[in-house]
């Protein structure tokens, strides 16, 4: 999710008629860091302490 953040927010700031892929791009990596902390701290994210 990190990544997809990170290719998103690329491709927002490359193309300035796609500014919405920048506030998408930006949602995703701090979602994305959100739940690669609660992972890390073994707590269980939607009732699932691993995702496979």
């Amino acid at each position: 999710m990190i990544v997809l953040g990170i290719i998103l927010l690329i491709l927002g700031l490359l193309v300035a008629s796609l500014k919405v892929l920048v506030t998408i791009g930006a949602i995703l990596i701090v979602v994305g860091i959100v739940l690669a902390i609660l992972g890390g701290t073994g707590r269980a994210i939607g009732g699932r302490k691993h995702w496979y």
